[in-house]
């Protein structure tokens, strides 16, 4: 047999092709916002554990933060109570609080660190809460002009990566559900899971901020389009945001922040995808919109 036909062949080149991206990303921070369908299926919840793993022992640092909605919906369902959002985010009530609570911390979380752990001791849970990881106070959005009561939602305040460094310094994978400790008024608040990821990616100095959802990525006129914007600078999508659709403005608001703080791109990829991420990070097939820098315009 020719060494050319040798049936492992194939599976020796895709890997050979990944070393530039290995040498280009090895030791760099990736912030992972974990969320969409790729939350609700067993598959896709697999697929995703094993990229994490791979970019750990491929020697990057992957933190992932996640949220849990359609999870929170169904257990507000289960014990009757209604799910409401406005400006995009949910409707928190003191009941609702402790539902989601419960569900990132208890059920989201450790699911997720279950199916890291399956391959090797490296994922830690944590939350906003611990250590002071996320500092929030109460936010109220605008809607046509006026400030609206949606309970206990936080703005990010401040943001103490010092747990975070120690579990990575450590050699392990922080797994953070986006609960936030009150500034001001000893409640726990709820953050949406894009905007922590993109404050906690900031404030790490992460390379990358990765935000999986249920679309192929931003599109260029939705609904008249399905084309998909493969890359765009900060200002360019600055002046996108006011005619998004309510439920992309806090992942492409996240990006913003994330590539106007430090972090050299930001990604929203198609989490519905199997090995998104892996596609994203390690090969030119990428699955989603790159949000860069202003003075990265031009630049490959």
């Amino acid at each position: 047999m020719k060494t050319d036909q040798h049936p492992g062949l194939a599976k020796a080149e895709s890997i050979i092709e990944m070393l530039p991206w290995l040498v280009r990303h090895r030791g760099e921070i990736v912030v992972i916002k974990f969320g969409g369908n790729a939350m609700v299926d067993d598959e896709l919840k697999a697929a995703f554990a094993r990229d994490v793993v791979f970019l750990h022992h491929a020697g990057l640092k992957p933190v992932v933060v996640h949220g849990g909605g359609p999870q929170i919906s169904a257990e507000l369902d289960r014990r009757g109570l209604a799910s409401e959002f406005k400006a995009g985010l949910r409707v928190t009530t003191p009941e609702a609080m402790n539902v989601v609570r419960m569900v990132l911390a208890g059920q989201v979380q450790r699911e997720l660190v279950g199916l890291v752990n399956q391959h090797g001791p490296l994922a830690v849970g944590l939350t906003g809460e611990d250590a002071h990881t996320i500092t929030a106070a109460r936010h109220w959005p605008e809607i046509n002009g006026e400030l609206v009561d949606i309970g206990r939602v936080g703005e990010i305040t401040e943001v103490d990566t010092g747990a975070i460094e120690a579990l990575l310094e450590n050699g392990r994978i922080p797994v953070i559900s986006s609960i936030a400790h009150s500034q001001d008024d000893g409640h726990v608040y709820n953050v949406n899971a894009d905007t922590a990821a993109a404050a906690l990616a900031a404030a790490l100095g992460a390379e990358t901020l990765m935000v999986l959802t249920d679309v192929e990525g931003l599109y260029a006129d939705w609904p008249n389009s399905d084309e998909v914007i493969g890359r765009l600078t900060a200002t360019e999508l600055e002046k996108l945001l006011p005619e998004l659709s309510s439920g992309m403005v806090p992942k492409m608001a996240g990006c913003l922040h994330a590539v106007r703080n430090g972090v050299s791109d930001a990604r929203v990829i198609d989490g519905r995808v199997q090995h998104a991420v892996l596609l994203e990070m390690f090969t030119d097939e990428g699955v989603g919109t790159v949000v860069v820098p202003d003075d990265e315009e031009g630049k490959s």
